[in-house]
């Protein structure tokens, strides 16, 4: 009874833990080889789905994994194992990467998913840290994991599990480089929630069309105070006849004209206006545009499309941005 008392130090037990995954990830470092780079070939070449299978905690790695192949577009599912030997093994074609995740690789419930690879060739990936194990001899690519010391009673998976995530995650990170996956193609899986906001272009908040406060530039000034009264956004795009770009008028730029007490009606729209305004192409990332403001200490920027930068499709304003909590 005595010891339930003692009080223990979590802390403690808790760097211990990472300590120990740590050294485990070290050792995973030096396990790679040319397997591995033969493995992101493969998850690369696939002409159908890269499936993943693992028992117990490997599942659930496999499931991880899975879904982060999904995210950068390559078409991926985890499959139970257990669930495998009861029917689900036709889910699996001849076109499709099959990786199966063991730490032992001796698990009675892979046995009946690599006989089914290999009776039917499909592409075998093999994830374990045993080279004697049915698993390695029978995978087309193996790679291994280190055997570590897992924490808690040294049977509790743990840093074994933190290996098969890590490998998972690099071979995803390298597929993504090796498909040259860019952030408006990350974008394009990621439609919705807090990533898809920090993917969001400015041609996805951007103002279009007749919401953009164009005027010509040999317009008086008296024209330009009622289209920007009428917009609302204190901020003025100036076209040329041929509707080139021709420079910007702010509201601090009015007001800056009026504190000097020049009649500021009659002038024309190009004696007032700033020329050449800071301009941002329609596929970069909103992010981005935030922090061009912020450099130049602007509110708006005027929107181009492609290599058209004569041409204004666009205007983001500040508060576009804002708006749509992109910090």
């Amino acid at each position: 009874m005595g010891s339930l008392g003692k009080k223990i130090n979590f802390q403690k037990i808790a760097k211990e833990v990472i300590d120990l995954e740590i050294k485990a990830l070290q050792k995973l470092k030096k396990t790679l080889n040319k397997s591995f780079d033969k493995a992101v070939s493969a998850i690369v070449n696939c002409q159908s789905k890269v499936i993943l299978c693992g028992v117990g905690k490997s599942g659930i790695i496999a499931s991880k994994i899975s879904a982060t192949l999904s995210s950068i577009g390559t078409p991926s599912f985890a499959l139970s194992a257990n669930d495998c030997s009861h029917g689900n093994m036709g889910s699996i074609s001849k076109k499709d990467v099959l990786i199966l995740i063991s730490y032992s690789g001796n698990s009675l419930e892979l046995k009946n998913i690599i006989n089914y690879a290999n009776r039917n060739k499909i592409l075998l990936i093999g994830i374990t840290s045993r080279k004697k194990s049915d698993l390695y001899k029978n995978s087309d690519i193996s790679l291994i994991t280190p055997e570590v010391k897992e924490a808690g009673l040294d049977i509790i998976p743990t840093s074994s599990t933190i290996n098969q995530l890590s490998i998972g995650d690099a071979l995803a990170i390298s597929t993504l480089k090796k498909k040259k996956i860019n952030n408006l193609d990350f974008k394009k899986f990621h439609p919705s929630g807090s990533l898809g906001e920090k993917l969001k272009t400015v041609e996805d908040i951007m103002l279009t069309k007749d919401k953009i406060p164009f005027i010509n530039e040999n317009k008086l000034m008296v024209n330009a105070l009622k289209i920007m009264t009428e917009k609302k956004l204190g901020t003025l795009i100036v076209r040329n006849k041929k509707k080139y770009t021709t420079g910007i008028i702010t509201d601090g730029q009015i007001r800056r004209f009026n504190s000097k007490d020049i009649e500021l009606k009659s002038l024309k729209v190009k004696n007032v206006m700033t020329k050449n305004p800071i301009k941002i192409e329609k596929n970069i990332l909103a992010t981005k545009a935030l922090a061009i403001m912020n450099e130049n200490k602007i509110t708006s920027l005027c929107v181009y499309d492609r290599k058209k930068k004569s041409i204004t499709v666009g205007i983001l304003h500040i508060h576009n941005i804002l708006n749509k909590k992109i910090y």
